[in-house]
């Protein structure tokens, strides 16, 4: 595999990290069905602004209909993603949600047919032999505190994220990105808003740049991800999300003041590991 898709889908991954955490950081302040529905509201609002200076062109009937069905997904996503982190530390969220390489290669096995080498079933393992370092390294007491609601939110979107990046695989190779990152933001918008509205509480006008930000973070992070698994098979791309533990780590410490323990950062070192041998042929 050639290292430009992997360099794009990491760095589509650290984007979409820091868009996690400027969402845990207004789910302070707002429900989440009202976080979900602005966070893709905006997207909407910068993606359309980018298609209408590129002007990729109108999508076909068939690119309408599947992009319709991953942005069902995308809500699903979404929604139990935001409800854990609200609930959850950032690191321990993304910890979680490292299931989702697993399932990546299994769905891109049965609904694409993609052969999954020796390399990536290793790079899968260690990478989850990190997360379970992680995990069975928390103190007692933080065990004891923790929302098992939020778990299962982080557990659930792990498997609706890996079914959404196969599909992402699957219409990459068909559809222009534009589309795509367009109907990615449009889609989930739409189907969440009456859960939105119907959540609402009064906007602090100081938190819509946020949510702005939130939108122009996620464009550009899904326009790396979908330029990426244009490139390269989705199994070969899933491990280089366990690098998103290195990124809740440091703006977990640097903004929330989440303090990693020595297995967070041990567990960390197999993460790395793993993305660097995927990476490589």
């Amino acid at each position: 595999m050639q290292y430009a898709p992997a360099l794009r889908a990491a760095a589509g991954i650290a984007v979409l990290s820091i868009m996690d955490a400027v969402i845990k950081g207004m789910s302070a302040y707002y429900p989440t069905f009202q976080v979900a529905f602005l966070r893709f509201a905006c997207g909407t609002v910068i993606a359309t602004g980018v298609v209408a200076i590129l002007r990729p062109g109108w999508p076909s009937r068939e690119t309408v209909q599947a992009n319709l069905v991953r942005s069902v997904i995308a809500v699903v996503t979404a929604v139990s993603f935001f409800y854990a982190l609200g609930q959850l530390p950032l690191a321990e969220t993304l910890i979680l949600s490292f299931l989702a390489p697993m399932f990546i290669a299994l769905f891109g096995m049965l609904l694409l047919k993609e052969r999954v080498d020796p390399r990536i079933v290793a790079a899968i393992a260690i990478g989850f032999s990190g997360t379970l370092v992680v995990v069975l390294g928390q103190t007692e007491e933080a065990s004891a505190s923790r929302s098992w609601l939020g778990v299962g939110a982080a557990l659930l979107s792990a498997v609706t994220y890996a079914l959404s990046l196969v599909l992402l695989r699957q219409r990459a190779l068909r559809d222009k990105f534009l589309h795509i990152v367009y109907f990615q933001n449009i889609g989930p918008a739409v189907l969440v808003m009456p859960f939105g509205l119907w959540a609402w509480q009064p906007l602090n006008l100081m938190h819509l740049a946020w949510f702005m930000l939130m939108g122009v973070l996620g464009v550009i992070g899904h326009v790396l991800m979908a330029t990426a698994y244009a490139k390269a098979e989705a199994a070969r791309l899933a491990p280089l999300e366990y690098t998103a533990l290195i990124w809740a780590v440091l703006i977990g410490y640097g903004v929330f003041g989440e303090i990693p323990t020595w297995a967070t950062l041990g567990g960390g070192l197999l993460i790395v590991t793993a993305a660097l041998l995927t990476s490589r042929r």
